[in-house]
């Protein structure tokens, strides 16, 4: 499949998770039952589209595990990176233009937040343990996601045809579990464009300030999927 075809692909399916998934998030306020479904959903629907394209990442996280796994090239992660950035920006900038030129009252944002809040305290200082504690859950819940997706889509693996719906399954749970914590990101690319979103049509610059707590935390769950990856299936061979 041609490169440019897959980064189409990326944008596309990045552009779909944010305008659905997160434009359920703002819509329903944040429902846990609705979002998490939205999520899971939109990755499934996607799996089974754009998947045989360019494999579905439509999530820095999962593409840098597939990076290191040797699954793709460094000149294929930044690009597919730069793609999803991009989908998940129009996809932001859809959802929250359409409330805004509508008139429709949104009941939330779709951003994630800091555990406990940005500041805590009467003279509001830094929560610098809800950070570490965001960084925590986000990294745990990405690794448990990744770690399936790298399982399910291995070549020895014989549940290819499964696959979308074991993924989809999973990044529901992982929002069950995450969405009353930090609304659960795994995604910086998610996170990053309803970060912006919401300062460009609500003027709301909080989620941008601590967007980067929703990139480092699934880039080090992605990291640390692939040393579970590894490890397990090492052992596995040396078994034989």
């Amino acid at each position: 499949m041609k490169l440019w075809k897959k980064l189409v692909a990326e944008c596309v399916g990045t552009f779909v998770l944010v305008f659905a998934a997160c434009g359920v998030a703002a819509l329903t306020g944040g429902s846990l039952v609705a979002t998490a479904l939205a999520f899971g959903l939109v990755i499934v629907a996607m799996a089974y589209s754009v998947g045989r394209i360019s494999g579905c990442h439509i999530n820095p996280a999962v593409s840098l595990g597939c990076l290191l796994t040797k699954r793709m090239s460094l000149k294929e992660f930044f690009l597919y990176v730069a793609a999803q950035l991009v989908g998940g920006f129009i996809g932001a900038v859809a959802i929250f233009g359409i409330a805004k030129m509508s008139g429709l009252p949104l009941l939330g944002d779709a951003c994630n937040a800091i555990i406990g809040g940005l500041t805590t305290g009467p003279e509001a200082k830094v929560n610098v343990g809800g950070m570490i504690a965001s960084i925590l859950v986000e990294a745990v819940l990405t690794c448990i996601f990744v770690y399936v997706i790298l399982n399910v889509t291995d070549e020895k693996n014989n549940t290819a045809k499964k696959a979308g719906l074991l993924i989809g399954l999973t990044l529901t749970l992982v929002h069950l579990v995450g969405i009353p914590l930090t609304g659960t990101s795994v995604n910086p690319a998610r996170s990053i464009a309803t970060a912006l979103g919401a300062l460009i049509f609500n003027g709301n610059v909080e989620p941008l300030k601590v967007v980067w707590v929703f990139v480092v935390g699934p880039l080090i769950g992605a990291c640390l999927a692939v040393l579970l990856f590894v490890l397990l299936h090492q052992e596995k061979e040396e078994a034989k």
